[in-house]
């Protein structure tokens, strides 16, 4: 069994959005492909969770336009990460 990836980013830190965040078409209210969250948008982590089959920590990031985004590690980028992701630069 995998254990879970234990997370690099907290509950209440400040992240930025690495790329630009687009609608997969699980976002209410908008179309799918519509940009969500230009790069480099600062938000706040909210949540903490895990995808469960992949084991790897997901977390719901509210930005200033309003948007709380579900965002992988590879998506955000921090000052104060607690450490590194294999295979992320």
């Amino acid at each position: 069994m995998i254990e879970p990836r234990t997370p690099i980013y907290q509950w209440g830190q400040k992240v930025w959005a690495e790329t630009d965040l687009f609608n997969d078409g699980t976002y209410p209210d908008r179309e799918p492909g519509a940009l969500l969250v230009a790069a480099g948008s600062e938000g706040e982590i909210v949540q903490v969770g895990f995808h469960e089959e992949a084991k790897i920590p997901v977390y719901l990031v509210e930005f200033p336009n309003g948007c709380v985004v579900g965002c992988l590690e590879e998506e955000l980028r921090s000052d104060q990460a607690r450490g590194q992701v294999a295979g992320i630069l």
